[in-house]
């Protein structure tokens, strides 16, 4: 039976700073695997679902965000009716600072224009993909009031971390953040899913009691007043709450079955779309498991490394263990090792940047050295 679902994704959180890479953007326009930035996942995701209306929370620094999604043409939300919101501060007044009820308002607004039954709202720092049809099934066939997506990945999912613990049936008891001893594996993916009217009420009494600013596991608090269901999700899924885990997720993907897993399972992860001519390889060069994208020249070594497309790797340079993102260019005689560099970084000739696996080195965008 078809159920009609809308989405609203959460485009940044407060709680969670990847350093120089959220410095310039926002946490979800943060690019990753090589061609896609992280909201791809969780946007494909709710197309792949069947979810033609999809709102976009931001807070700042959402100029990239805004470039990216554009008219949300890559993920058919470009349409007459319903498609993508770019949901932004002060969406309803000429405030100059951003309170709780401007930012809760507009999510009020948006829900409003709908006629649809559910609401799934979706956190920015996870990839995974699947549809989200077997949790809404879940959802409506346990009676619950929200349900809300876990793994259990809880001892090792780093910071922030929320955990669930559930009682026999499977509702939420009791729900820590960054517990010293949990006493569950449990740990939320920050989706959930509840009436859209149901979350009308919700907001507009956090509105109503003064909150300050939306988060999704504020509502998953409310398991004493509503029933929630906790629904597992078992495939891939990859936490990016820190520069370290994000380090380690570029890294998983050169893992032939996380790469099948994240986009060969039979759902399709959608990006905008860049014409680049294909990758050159020089003589001089050397590669070997990597990811390499489009519209690159390399010329030196290659290991181990995730390429964005449009980099130049110049001769007798060695990259390895290493995230390089569009459009850098490493010079001469460099040797890189657990370095990620973001967009349009300038190495200079003879540099040797050697970081560590549990803490990389992060060159800022644009910057030269």
């Amino acid at each position: 039976m078809f159920t009609s679902v809308m989405g609203l994704i959460v485009a940044d959180n407060k709680k969670i700073t990847l350093g120089e890479l959220t410095s310039p953007r926002a946490l979800s326009a943060v690019p990753f695997a090589g061609r896609y930035r992280i909201v791809d996942f969780v946007l494909s995701n709710m197309v792949n679902t069947g979810i033609k209306n999809v709102g976009v929370l931001t807070y700042n620094k959402y100029k990239s965000l805004m470039d990216h999604l554009g008219t949300g043409s890559p993920w058919s939300l470009d349409r007459k009716n319903d498609g993508l919101h770019i949901l932004p501060p002060y969406v309803n007044s000429e405030a100059t600072n951003v309170s709780g009820d401007e930012e809760l308002a507009g999510i009020i607004d948006f829900l409003r224009t709908s006629r649809t039954d559910y609401v799934i709202v979706a956190s920015s720092n996870v990839v995974l993909n699947s549809n989200f049809n077997a949790f809404i099934k879940s959802h409506q066939e346990s009676g619950a009031d929200i349900s809300v997506m876990y793994n259990r990945d809880g001892n090792k999912a780093g910071s922030p971390c929320y955990i669930l613990d559930t009682d026999d049936d499977g509702f939420v008891c009791d729900m820590l953040y960054n517990p010293e001893k949990a006493t569950s594996n449990k740990c939320s993916l920050g989706i959930i899913l509840l009436r859209r009217d149901m979350m009308i009420d919700i907001i507009a009494k956090m509105m109503a009691h003064g909150t300050s600013h939306f988060g999704i596991h504020s509502i998953v608090k409310m398991f004493d007043e509503f029933k929630v269901h906790a629904y597992e999700y078992t495939g891939t899924a990859l936490r990016i709450n820190s520069v370290q885990t994000y380090f380690n997720a570029s890294m998983a993907l050169l893992d032939g079955n996380v790469r099948d897993n994240l986009f060969w399972s039979g759902e399709s992860v959608y990006t905008k779309i860049k014409d680049e001519a294909p990758t050159l390889y020089f003589e001089s060069s050397e590669v070997s498991n990597s990811m390499i994208s489009d519209g690159c020249r390399i010329y030196g070594n290659v290991e181990n490394s995730i390429i964005f497309r449009g980099v130049t790797i110049s001769k007798n340079t060695t990259v390895k263990n290493c995230v390089i993102m569009q459009g850098a260019h490493i010079s001469e005689n460099c040797n890189l090792e657990n370095v990620i560099l973001d967009k349009n970084a300038f190495v200079r000739p003879g540099v040797r940047l050697v970081g560590h696996p549990s803490y990389p080195i992060v060159i800022g965008k644009g910057a030269g050295i």
